[in-house]
């Protein structure tokens, strides 16, 4: 699989910062729970323009955020080099999902959502973690936020046809 080819990638988040002098780094983390990002051995940084491997030697959560000590990264200084580098892994770096109605928040991106009614009322753009439930921001004639709230608004997802039903009014 190619590090260039951007759609073969999850991102898991990003660097926010430097922690201590020895090279390790602060990171925002995505997953979830979030000091999962620790449990990969190897992470792709967006570095100048490109996709890079790093090898992850140690990862922790450290009270409010998660750090990373990565191969050759030995000082603050290349740390800070980092700084706002995006962290994804492959496609095949994630764990397997072990029931048939599982998928990750990246399978959502770009399914067509409907109401019940069958109206189109968008694309998945991204989901946003809200603390209450996940919400879906969808992009179509105009931007709208669904939360995802299983069953009782979103009742089917769809991976083979690219679709998502929701209970939604269009209006809304």
């Amino acid at each position: 699989m190619s590090l260039a080819d951007p759609a073969s990638l999850i991102e898991l988040g990003h660097v926010t910062g430097t922690y201590g002098l020895c090279g390790w780094i602060k990171v925002h983390s995505d997953t979830q729970p979030r000091d999962h990002i620790t449990t990969y051995s190897r992470l792709l940084l967006h570095l100048r323009n490109q996709w890079q491997p790093w090898q992850v030697m140690h990862g922790r959560a450290q009270g409010r955020y998660i750090t990373l000590k990565l191969h050759h990264c030995d000082d603050c200084t290349r740390a800070e080099q980092l700084i706002g580098a995006r962290i994804a892994v492959t496609r095949t770096d994630l764990p397997q999902l072990t029931a048939p109605d599982d998928y990750y928040w990246a399978d959502l991106i770009g399914l067509a959502v409907y109401n019940l009614q069958g109206r189109p009322l968008g694309a998945v753009q991204h989901l946003l973690a809200t603390g209450a439930q996940d919400v879906l921001v969808l992009s179509g004639t105009r931007e709208r936020l669904i939360p995802f709230v299983w069953q009782k608004i979103v009742h089917q997802v769809d991976l083979a046809d690219g679709r998502l039903l929701v209970d939604w009014d269009e209006d809304f």
